[in-house]
């Protein structure tokens, strides 16, 4: 008489489940250390470029300004030619340090929105998560730095269908992006410094536009700085955006420029620029 044949082992139930269902039982590790500060300023980055993904008329509104400044300012002055330029075209002269204007003009006033979240309570609830603060500024800053390259693009767009002469260097526009972010993320960061002093929106309009002109014409943006008073040649070296508008000459036009100092002193202004914002966050929130 045969054998009843024998019966299979079954197989265990544990070794057939699935290893993404792993993820359902078990949470994730949250990251620690020094992946946790980068997921959280990715993250909030994200969500302020969100907002301009919804309503994108101060894009287009603030292309305006640097238009007309190339437009009016820029093609008059290539014609009189009472500013000298190293033999380039004043227009071209020009276009670099209206990129790094209109970058800055957006910046300068972020700390608005820093308050009017205060405002709504939503600062207080991002307070109370265990996102470090500089986190939660460098996010902003850096969004600011996104938003500012893309006016940098309009900018450039402008000045190319009015003759500029500028690089299509694709290494030489990474770069380009980079300054223009570490410029924005240090005016950004001011501005929301002041915010932490000033607690107010009506005042941080006030001091915001008692500061981004000398700013402006406080550095090598229109004029070189050879041409300025002595005092002013001070002013200039001491004001970032005199930086900022080397490297952007340097890397669109080809002129002598400081690349390493220009980095360098951008890097250094933007970090502490984050640190006075973190460190004054708590005293807006209150």
């Amino acid at each position: 008489m045969s054998e009843a044949p024998a019966v299979p082992l079954s197989a265990s139930a544990d070794h057939a489940r699935p290893r993404n269902i792993d993820l359902l039982l078990r949470p994730p590790r949250p990251r620690v250390g020094w992946r946790l500060l980068p997921a959280r300023v990715a993250a909030l980055c994200a969500v302020e470029l969100q907002k301009l993904r919804h309503d994108r008329t101060e894009l287009y509104t603030r292309a305006v300004q640097p238009a007309l400044w190339l437009l009016i300012f820029g093609q008059t002055f290539t014609r009189i030619k009472a500013i000298p330029t190293d033999g380039i075209p004043y227009i071209d002269y020009l276009a670099p340090g209206i990129i790094a204007q209109s970058a800055m003009f957006i910046a300068i006033f972020y700390g608005i929105q820093i308050i009017w979240e205060r405002d709504a309570g939503v600062l207080n609830k991002l307070l109370v998560t265990p996102t470090p603060r500089s986190a939660l500024i460098t996010g902003k800053a850096f969004a600011a730095g996104v938003k500012s390259v893309i006016q940098a693009v309009v900018v450039v767009v402008i000045a190319a269908l009015l003759g500029v002469a500028l690089t299509w260097n694709p290494l030489k526009l990474l770069g380009v992006a980079a300054i223009v972010v570490l410029g924005s993320a240090f005016f950004s960061c001011l501005s929301m410094t002041i915010a932490g002093i000033v607690l107010s929106r009506d005042r941080l309009m006030g001091f915001g536009q008692a500061i981004t002109m000398p700013l402006f014409f406080g550095s090598n943006a229109l004029y070189p700085v050879d041409i300025m008073p002595g005092w002013l040649q001070a002013v200039s070296k001491v004001n970032p955006l005199s930086y900022e508008v080397d490297a952007l000459r340097g890397l669109l036009l080809g002129t002598p420029a400081h690349l390493a100092l220009d980095f360098g002193v951008l890097i250094v202004a933007a970090a502490l620029g984050i640190a006075a914002a973190s460190s004054l966050l708590g005293r807006l929130a209150r």
